[in-house]
């Protein structure tokens, strides 16, 4: 059933646009201060960081997509043939399938020999933490693929309106701490599509979490494919009814900024161009993560995939060019004005 149920979702993603939900990233109510005299060499600009004590050349992350569909063993080779290439990092999609049962779907050690020098982040669901998983789920998740981090994801919404969801989220953020504490690995916390808060983010830094993916709403909305699975017209009007559920992926970034100034953010829900990515990155991001937007590519070739990200960082480098910003620390200080409203 859970195969079956990951197949259903990757092909509603790749075959229905609608599931972007009812609600915008919020970038677009921003731009950049054109800047028409930049005086740097575009050429120069350096538009690498550091990630999990990794040297990264783009500050990009492919991010979890992919959870034990018969497609995953090819869309993760992809990837991780594409990332190596390019010096990015990438996170695989619930192991969930990996760890309860023999199929693997490609979720090996073959990952790392695919891309043994950047980052790999592991991904187990929180939900998971109340049905039986513990330390020991989490470590075969991390070793059998030879992962720097281990996300845990949070899809309380997706849960809820799920007709087969896991509902009882009681004492979740003390096993996340718990599992954070024992780990020799970081922990990464990441929602799929309607933001973390500062207000979470200020409960899971108390246990020593420092690295956040937003995953704010503007992207997939869960609720969407949710609604597209339902089984009768009651289920799909419940699911429905949340498409546009969540903070904006850009406001989202720019509170959890303000409010945690050493967290390490990755920006990530409907992220699409380069553009965007340069202005998640001015509102806080320190990485910013793709998923559906790459998800095509990725059951292609790793040549697609890389052909995606090429253009997103000549994207993201005519940005800083355009706001003479010679790195990304520079860009991190480009000067904002707010799109006029003309409707």
């Amino acid at each position: 059933m859970l195969a079956e149920r990951k197949k259903q979702h990757l092909d509603i993603i790749l075959g229905d646009d609608s599931v972007g939900g009812h609600i915008a990233t919020g970038f677009e109510t921003i731009r950049f201060e054109h800047v028409a005299l930049p005086e740097i060499d575009m050429s120069a600009i350096d538009l690498s960081t550091q990630f999990l004590g990794k040297r990264v050349e783009l500050p990009f992350l492919v991010s979890s997509m992919t959870g034990g569909a018969e497609q995953a063993l090819r869309i993760n080779h992809n990837i991780a043939i594409a990332c190596q290439g390019l010096g990015i990092p990438f996170a695989v999609g619930s192991q969930r399938i990996a760890i309860e049962t023999e199929a693997d779907w490609g979720m090996n050690l073959e990952l790392r020999r695919l891309a043994p020098s950047v980052p790999i982040l592991a991904n187990i669901g929180a939900a998971q933490l109340n049905t039986g998983y513990g330390l020991d789920q989490a470590r075969r998740a991390v070793e059998m693929i030879d992962a720097d981090a281990l996300i845990i994801h949070l899809n309380p919404l997706q849960e809820a309106v799920q007709p087969e969801g896991d509902r009882n989220w009681n004492g979740l953020t003390d096993k996340i701490g718990s599992l954070c504490q024992a780990l020799s690995v970081p922990v990464v916390v990441k929602e799929v599509g309607s933001a973390i808060s500062p207000t979470v983010a200020d409960r899971l830094s108390v246990l020593g979490i420092g690295i956040i993916d937003v995953a704010g709403a503007g992207g997939t909305s869960w609720a969407a494919v949710e609604a597209q699975r339902a089984r009768t017209p009651a289920e799909a009007a419940i699911a429905a009814a949340f498409s546009d559920w969540g903070q904006p992926t850009a406001y989202a970034i720019a509170a959890l900024r303000q409010a945690k100034p050493d967290l390490f953010i990755i920006g990530s829900g409907g992220i699409r161009t380069g553009v965007d990515a340069a202005k998640a990155i001015r509102m806080g991001a320190d990485l910013v993560g793709q998923a559906a937007s790459v998800l095509r590519s990725a059951t292609r070739s790793p040549e697609d995939v890389a052909n995606h990200f090429e253009i997103m960082a000549a994207q993201l480098r005519v940005a800083c060019f355009c706001t003479g910003s010679a790195d990304l620390a520079e860009l991190r200080h480009a000067k904002l004005e707010v799109v006029p409203f003309c409707g």
